[in-house]
């Protein structure tokens, strides 16, 4: 056996890329699975969207190589949309930067900003990748906790404690996955402060604030946040394009430029067919984010009465496609979760997998249909007993 570099000591295959294949063996098996576990909408794109597709694709110069930073009208189209729904201006030509999602965008940064030893702050709970990423580079993740006391906040005083060993970059997720919670304006305005006091580069994760959310909230609409922040987005939540890989960097020109560094090293640009589509999706008007809560809010309705069957607590002022629950304190997440997998055949997610702070806690995901979601209440209302 040839041995695997050592930066893989430390990480572990994604919780989901396992989960995923025993899900699918049940499956296979004749187990009539419900997921309910992972956050892939279910719902198609809008027709435009698949229409600009399909005309560019039947275009015979629409095959070749596209430029590293995208066309022109994609990043026309995002600083559109983030001046009409953020209120915030960018600069098309070198404050935007299409991704290939989101997680492409967090590798890319931590290549150009995280030499081996660096420290980065990491939200518990959090997006794993963040945690994983920061280990392949050979960076050191610091946890910096939320909890439900304070609403999944970051609590300040544990910032400047961490802050003071040394901090390079800080990854910041609102509204935050897997908890839905928000952050209000005023927060992200501390927390731009604070980063700037410290020179720490400051990276929001922003790809849920178009699902179930009062109003949309950029970091970048803070005073003085592109001298010390980046924000990522994406259209796989917003806009039912998960599988199509579109996401974006935003920020000054001279971070952004960075991150061109290494992209242009590891891809060949964006098909021309997603990129128009991309165009087609931020075009879209309010209409398509009233359509998409209307039906997440059903769903979520349902969920909660499904999560409160399974003794569950739920956080209801939160925003995103999943529902965060409290269990009793005297439920262990991991024999819940195999319950309803291997006797009720749902597929739910136990909170831990996000950071010891999601211990006590499970998520469900609304990339369900509304009539799924009430099968899976009927196997548990049948079979369990509070």
């Amino acid at each position: 056996m040839i041995a695997p570099a050592d930066r893989l000591g430390n990480v572990k295959e994604y919780y989901f890329s396992k989960k995923l294949r025993e899900v699918a063996r049940l499956k296979s098996e004749g187990h009539p699975i419900i997921n309910m576990g992972i956050g892939s909408p279910d719902l198609p794109p809008h027709q435009d969207v698949i229409d600009a597709l399909n005309t560019v694709s039947q275009l015979p110069t629409a095959h070749g190589y596209q430029s590293y930073q995208g066309i022109p009208e994609l990043r026309e189209a995002i600083a559109d949309f983030y001046k009409k729904n953020y209120g915030v201006s960018l600069s098309p030509t070198n404050e935007i930067l299409p991704m290939m999602g989101s997680k492409e965008a967090i590798m890319h940064i931590s290549l150009a900003y995280l030499n081996p030893g660096d420290k980065v702050l990491i939200p518990n709970p959090g997006y794993p990748t963040y945690s994983s990423v920061t280990e392949l580079v050979g960076a050191k993740a610091v946890f910096y906790d939320l909890k439900g006391e304070n609403q999944w906040l970051p609590d300040f005083d544990q910032l400047e404690t961490l802050a003071s060993t040394g901090i390079k970059l800080m990854w910041l997720n609102y509204p935050h996955m897997p908890t839905g919670a928000n952050a209000s304006i005023q927060t992200l305005e501390k927390l731009v402060a604070f980063a700037n006091r410290h020179q720490i580069l400051l990276v929001n994760d922003n790809p849920y604030s178009f699902i179930l959310t009062k109003k949309p909230v950029s970091i970048l609409a803070v005073d003085g946040a592109k001298d010390i922040a980046l924000e990522l987005n994406s259209l796989s939540k917003t806009f039912n394009m998960p599988g199509w890989r579109v996401g974006m960097l935003c920020g000054q020109p001279s971070y952004v430029q960075e991150v061109l560094k290494v992209k242009s090293n590891m891809d060949s640009g964006m098909f021309l067919g997603i990129q128009k589509g991309a165009v087609a999706a931020l075009k879209l008007d309010k209409s398509w984010f009233e359509a998409m809560d209307t039906i997440y809010q059903k769903r979520r309705e349902a969920v909660w009465k499904l999560a409160d069957r399974v003794g569950a607590i739920c956080e209801r002022e939160s925003s995103g496609m999943f529902v965060w629950a409290k269990l009793a304190d005297q439920t262990d997440p991991m024999s819940l979760v195999n319950k309803l997998l291997y006797e009720n055949h749902i597929f739910i997610t136990p909170g831990d997998v996000f950071g010891s702070n999601g211990l006590g806690y499970i998520r469900f995901s609304l990339c369900v249909p509304e009539n799924l979601i009430q099968e899976a209440f009927d196997r548990v209302n049948s079979s369990w007993t509070k």
